[in-house]
């Protein structure tokens, strides 16, 4: 019987290093959920597992894309389903892990995408707008969207935009297509503080590997600094930092700052748990179930695994 598993949670929670564990122990074969981890040439700024530290778990959908082209969810959920069947045909448990929330729900719930081609120069100008003014566009365009979206995602809020702009109609609901068997989700849940700090020593360690000269590795491959900036969070950062728009201090401080940002968006994604109604295999509330530790995460792996 098919089954798949998921482990989630905010960046710098330890999700790849859990996953690891559970598929030496469970016999399982890892599927990255994470949209920069898809690009070639962006390792020590994504926190991309190396070779050897993959203690010989094969992990698909790493390097799959160019960082010169915009990679959609639309091309993602099309290799994930794949990589799942590839998995399947081994009789191995797959395992689905990565903190981009929608990427995830892409896999699972199986979201229907409006088949609406992007429109980049609309892009581009929207993209040299603050997060409030996209909000009041698109309230003003489709205020019945505006109440649903995550209001400080610019991402979300341009590719809404876009839809109106592109349809001349409000964004229509998604529409679900969930996977036909179980699946057991599980969150890596840190406190507070203890995530700001490994989020801050983490990047401290990114520096030391190497983090700016990727980032100049990344503008000889041929990608324009507007590129990178898209990239957001600290890519952005070390952009301008490149550009002497800022200094070395600010750099620093900017980026760690945004990846904590980031990391709380993240959860605010997960704990909203954006499941299509009904979600009935899951139980009321109870899709995501938060683990501290690898002996917790284990237990209700064995558990799911025994179920028929």
């Amino acid at each position: 019987m098919k089954k798949l598993i998921v482990i989630l949670g905010p960046t710098a929670a330890g999700k790849t290093e859990l996953a690891i564990r559970l598929a030496k122990k469970f016999d399982g074969e890892i599927v990255s959920a994470d949209s920069r981890q898809v690009y070639r040439g962006m390792n020590i700024g994504t926190g991309k597992i190396t070779k050897k530290g993959r203690g010989g778990i094969p992990h698909e959908l790493l390097d799959v894309a160019s960082p010169k082209r915009r990679f959609t969810v639309t091309q993602y959920q099309k290799l994930a389903l794949k990589a799942l069947e590839k998995i399947f045909k081994k009789g191995k448990i797959p395992i689905l892990v990565g903190g981009t929330g929608f990427y995830i729900q892409a896999v699972v719930d199986g979201i229907v995408i409006p088949e609406v081609r992007p429109n980049w120069r609309l892009r581009s100008n929207l993209n040299k707008l603050p997060v409030e003014e996209l909000y009041k566009i698109l309230k003003k365009l489709d205020p019945k969207r505006a109440k649903t979206i995550e209001k400080e995602n610019p991402r979300r809020l341009i590719r809404a935009i876009e839809i109106v702009k592109k349809t001349k109609n409000p964004v229509p609901p998604l529409k679900f297509n969930p996977l036909p068997y179980p699946v057991l989700m599980l969150g890596i849940k840190r406190p507070k503080k203890e995530l700001e700090e490994k989020i801050k020593k983490r990047f401290f360690e990114w520096l030391k590997r190497g983090l700016i000269l990727e980032a100049i590795k990344l503008r000889k491959m041929g990608l324009s600094f507007k590129r990178i900036e898209e990239f957001g969070m600290h890519y952005r950062e070390i952009a301008k930092y490149l550009q002497n728009k800022i200094d070395e201090k600010e750099m620093i401080e900017n980026s760690i700052k945004e990846i904590q940002n980031y990391a709380k968006r993240q959860m605010t994604w997960f704990k909203r748990d954006p499941a299509p109604e009904p979600s009935i295999r899951y139980g009321a509330g109870k899709r995501i179930l938060w683990v501290q530790n690898y002996r917790m995460a284990e237990k209700l792996v064995k558990n799911f695994l025994k179920k028929k």
